[in-house]
């Protein structure tokens, strides 16, 4: 809804220390029980009383890709500089996470997290180089792949696209939402499948179909962070579902990984074949 571009240290500082000091005199007054909205609308208005006429909040912001469209709401701008408000006991890594999925989205240099439900108003800055790096120029790795019908060549064809479109960086949930859009839709797409031990039906699991017999999967690992932990969890998931395989796709920075994990034969058989037959 408006233009947002990388500004230079100098410009950050200057506007950041009058909007720190909105901060903690919206807390000040309010004390740091009430919800975001409040010092969000607060420091909006003391900005502009103070002659800050570019002050936006609720921001809206569209992610698009061929059809698939994810909207976000950035919670404040000030003369370009982008704030992520929070109300909270304490900042976690989940607010980290969403503030740099959205300066990664805008390609902006940097973000600034304000926690005001702390008992001391919190600012915590995340620098990012996405405005000078090309977050479309990834790499991927097929080593492990093994497609198992012609919708999984297409599955993969349409993650290449999105990410080379995208770019890297942006949090594993939007790409997952985004093949999940590309293969139906959430009625159409995922389906809770049986997971059985001896043919026992022990309960269900939610699966995202892109065939009746394979599942497909995004994550965000880092190199080593459990990658292969986790790929050996997925092999006593996908043995207990009636499916074929679940083809896993991680994204990291600017690399993605396609990897197939396969269900054994027997224990396919056992479990009914394919997700369709249950």
């Amino acid at each position: 809804e408006i233009e947002i571009r990388p500004t230079s240290r100098a410009v950050f500082a200057e506007v950041d220390a009058v909007v720190m000091r909105c901060a903690y005199a919206a807390q000040n007054h309010f004390g740091r029980l009430c919800e975001e909205a409040v010092y969000e609308n607060d420091v909006k208005a003391r900005l502009r009383a103070m002659g800050f006429k570019d002050v936006h909040t609720q921001v809206r912001l569209q992610l698009s890709y061929q059809g698939f469209e994810k909207a976000y709401r950035l919670d404040l701008v000030v003369n370009g500089v982008l704030y992520d408000l929070k109300a909270t006991d304490s900042l976690i890594p989940e607010h980290d996470a969403q503030a740099l999925h959205y300066v990664t989205s805008l390609g902006l240099n940097r973000v600034k997290l304000i926690n005001f439900g702390s008992p001391r108003v919190e600012g915590k800055l995340h620098a990012a180089p996405f405005a000078e790096n090309d977050r479309r120029q990834v790499t991927i790795n097929r080593c492990r792949w093994q497609p198992q019908s012609e919708a999984c060549n297409r599955l993969a064809h349409w993650f290449e696209g999105l990410v080379r479109s995208i770019g890297g960086f942006l949090r594993s949930e939007v790409y997952e939402e985004a093949l999940v859009w590309f293969c139906g839709g959430v009625d159409c797409c995922i389906q809770r499948l049986p997971l059985s031990r001896d043919d026992i039906v022990l309960g269900r699991h939610a699966c995202r179909l892109h065939s009746d017999d394979c599942a497909f999967l995004v994550t965000a690992f880092k190199p080593g962070q459990g990658r292969e932990n986790y790929r050996q969890q997925l092999q006593l998931l996908v043995n207990a579902l009636p499916i074929r395989a679940v083809q896993w796709i991680n994204v990291h920075h600017l690399d993605v990984s396609f990897i197939t994990v396969q269900a054994n034969e027997a224990d396919r058989q056992r479990n009914g074949g394919t997700g369709t037959a249950l």
